[in-house]
């Protein structure tokens, strides 16, 4: 059996938290690059080399963010379609043992009507014979046999 959804709540937890953290690097990254201006001893040329280092840094970042959470949907994604596709067989495999019962079932009702027709028409035939064989016989008074 796949493993349950049930699990995903705590990746869906441990991925807001991760997100709340996310949230708090960037603002701490904008916070130190404007400090790092105010409070920077050097020249304007090389703090604006160290700002744009730093947002490469962050931009970096974020792609790795962005591909790891992409993995993790992925992820997700192909084990619901793995469970889907195991309860879509599993329904299958239900809906042809029903059949299979009906298709039973049907069949011993066939064979039960059938056995008790021919008994019937058996009977049927044996009480015509009697009639004619009393009707016929002239020793049995008119009507007494019958």
């Amino acid at each position: 059996m796949p493993e349950s959804f049930g699990n995903q709540g705590d990746v869906q937890m441990s991925d807001e938290k991760q997100s709340g953290g996310f949230s708090w690097f960037v603002a701490g990254l904008g916070l130190g690059a404007l400090l790092g201006v105010l409070y920077a001893p050097k020249p304007g040329r090389e703090t604006r080399e160290d700002v744009a280092s730093t947002a490469r840094e962050g931009a970096e970042y974020l792609k790795q963010r962005s591909r790891e959470t992409a993995e993790q949907v992925s992820t997700l994604v192909d084990k619901g379609k793995s469970q889907v596709s195991d309860y879509v067989e599993q329904g299958r495999q239900y809906v042809d043992q029903g059949r299979a019962q009906v298709e039973q079932a049907v069949y011993q009702g066939r064979d039960f009507v059938q056995g008790h027709v021919e008994k019937v028409a058996a009977a049927v035939d044996a009480g015509k014979q009697a009639y004619k064989s009393t009707a016929a016989d002239p020793t049995v008074p008119n009507g007494a046999g019958v």
